[in-house]
């Protein structure tokens, strides 16, 4: 039986474009960083609820730190460049005070918008979480980011609660992963299905 973390995913958006999804490792920060550079103000907002343009080290190192237990991350790079830019991540951070919960959170880089990629990360790190014995996901989203909030909803994401701004929901996992295998969109989505059947 494969391991999460010996899987790295080859696939392509909804365009054709080729993209590898791998998890993060220590040696990305600085490809995180200029990722994070790329996105646009709105973006960075809306993701780190923040719109600095460079994150503070701090930041970064903390995206960098993963364990694939507590910390469970994943990233996509583009596979048709030879330097393999980062252009999407998705992270769980376990609750530390709730183990089969983790804190959830995707963004993508605005070019790459609406190809379906927060979807296929998405799909991953559901996969990879509940290997890790994980039942949910708290996700918190700004109440003016509507596209965020449609798609948790679509994953069968309840509301929880509002504070200071954010919404918080929370996502079952294994609803969510049954969500995702029967729309089966978009078609990359088989190949993330393929690839943790070994593991799952």
């Amino acid at each position: 039986m494969k391991r999460p973390q010996d899987i790295t995913i080859h696939t392509r958006l909804e365009n054709g474009h080729p993209v590898c999804i791998r998890t993060i490792r220590e040696d990305d920060g600085e490809r995180m960083r200029l990722g994070i550079a790329q996105m646009s103000a709105q973006s960075r907002y809306l993701r780190f609820f923040s719109g600095a343009r460079t994150p503070p080290d701090w930041v970064i190192e903390r995206l960098t730190d993963v364990d694939g237990h507590d910390h469970i991350a994943w990233g996509a790079v583009d596979a048709s460049r030879e330097d393999t830019p980062a252009i999407g991540a998705v992270h769980a951070f376990r609750d530390p005070e709730d183990e089969d919960c983790a804190e959830f959170s995707v963004g993508v880089l605005d070019e790459y918008h609406g190809l379906g990629l927060g979807k296929l990360l998405t799909a991953t790190i559901l996969h990879h979480a509940r290997t890790e014995g994980l039942a949910e996901f708290a996700v918190n989203i700004l109440a003016e980011n509507r596209s965020a909030r449609d798609f948790a909803k679509s994953l069968g994401a309840e509301y929880e609660r509002l504070e200071d701004g954010v919404m918080v929901f929370e996502l079952d996992i294994e609803r969510a992963i049954a969500a995702l295998r029967e729309e089966c969109d978009p078609p990359g989505m088989a190949d993330v299905f393929r690839a943790f059947a070994e593991v799952t």
